[in-house]
């Protein structure tokens, strides 16, 4: 993994609006891995995962937690 490539696109992410936006309308890690890919970052969902928790400038990395309808 490239935790070179996370950080430079977590670092864009927080200067480009339209870019957080669809980072937070994804629906998996491996969307947001995809919506990298198409910018010129190369990570994984799965080691996107493993980076929760950790904070690159302004943003942290969450999980997302979905609400269960009963």
């Amino acid at each position: 993994m490239s935790l070179d490539q996370l950080r430079s696109f977590l670092k864009e992410m927080q200067n480009d609006e339209l870019l957080k936006d669809e980072v937070l309308s994804s629906s998996t890690a491996d969307d947001v891995a995809l919506i990298a890919l198409r910018k010129g970052y190369e990570f994984s969902g799965d080691e996107l995962l493993r980076f929760s928790g950790k904070k690159v400038g302004r943003i942290t990395v969450q999980k997302k937690r979905c609400a269960r309808r009963i």
